[in-house]
């Protein structure tokens, strides 16, 4: 059975909201949940950007089960992955042995604010590499010394670590990623229900490793309004992460989304009210491998009515897969 989670998803609702929201989702019967974890939002009309490890440090505290896991964060511009370390252990011991860590390459919508410059995509992996051994390294305890390529630790140390420390997933969208998060993740991570991304993760040491994919959906009992919400909201994510990784900002966004017709986002994004729909596209996920998937309810002030027709609906019917 495919564990369904919920998405605490920053660009779209302000902290305290956020914090509201998983509560209501552990209320509703969700298995886990993730947080996006950005500077920026993808687009103007999303609207929010908090930051996520203050949210998850509030979320620890008002939630007792339901697992919590960044979606995903990048440890090398934005954060040193000393830093991400700390967080993280930190993390750990707040929600009591509840939190995964979910890292990526990331995009340059959220690390262009450090002003570090864009390294291209075979850079941004081998940072990404060596930032994870430098967080396996601190969750290890001990003093901690480090000279590499791109990132010097001296003398880091965690005076707080949890007894079991958080596992580490990967994001993947190609071979290389697959191969770093094969070689040095706990488990993986996508966005798109690719066979080949798991095989390719298999290849690289991953088999038998939990794989958490995740799927925009639009519940509205509404569906033009539905359709509405997801065009204005999620148009961004039919470029693909080739594209989405280098855009800098809203602006760009938008103006690469500029012909993405409503009917487009529909096809992409399940919206309205009917379950089957939704199951429909939960579907391939779990044909395609994965064991755990997040969904993201499209519009920040439309999760509560969500909830609801999850818990007495939709979770139901996932439930089945």
């Amino acid at each position: 059975m495919v564990r369904i989670g919920y998405t605490m998803m920053t660009e779209q609702a302000g902290p305290r909201e956020l914090v509201d929201h998983l509560v209501g989702a552990e209320r509703a019967g969700f298995d886990f949940s993730v947080i996006s974890d950005h500077f920026f939002p993808w687009l103007d009309a999303q609207g929010h950007a908090p930051y996520a490890w203050s949210v998850l440090g509030a979320a620890a505290q008002a939630t007792r089960e339901i697992p919590l896991m960044t979606f995903v964060t990048c440890p090398t511009l934005r954060y040193h992955p000393a830093v991400v370390a700390q967080k993280a252990a930190t993390m750990q011991i707040l929600s009591g042995g509840r939190f995964r860590l979910g890292l990526g390459s990331g995009e340059n919508l959220n690390e262009h604010v450090v002003g570090a410059g864009w390294p291209t995509a075979h850079v941004r992996l081998e940072m990404l590499e060596e930032a994870v051994g430098i967080i396996r390294s601190l969750f290890a305890g001990g003093y901690v010394s480090h000279h590499g390529t791109h990132f010097d630790v001296e003398d880091a140390k965690l005076w707080d670590l949890p007894e079991h420390p958080p596992p580490i997933g990967v994001a993947v969208s190609g071979p290389r990623s697959c191969q770093v998060a094969g070689l040095h993740a706990d488990l993986v991570i996508a966005t798109e229900a690719k066979p080949e991304l798991l095989r390719q993760f298999d290849e690289y040491g991953g088999a038998g490793k939990p794989r958490v994919g995740q799927l925009p959906v639009c519940y509205d009992p509404d569906r033009d309004a539905a359709v509405t919400r997801a065009h204005d909201q999620f148009r961004w994510a039919l470029g693909g992460w080739g594209v989405n990784a280098e855009l800098p900002g809203p602006a760009g966004f938008t103006q690469a989304a500029q012909h993405t017709r409503p009917e487009d986002v529909a096809e992409a994004v399940p919206c309205g009210d009917d379950v089957e729909v939704f199951v429909d596209a939960v579907r391939p996920y779990a044909e395609a491998g994965f064991t755990e998937v997040a969904l993201i309810q499209v519009g920040g002030d439309r999760q509560e009515p969500f909830l609801h027709w999850a818990e007495s609906e939709l979770l139901p019917a996932l439930r089945q897969l």
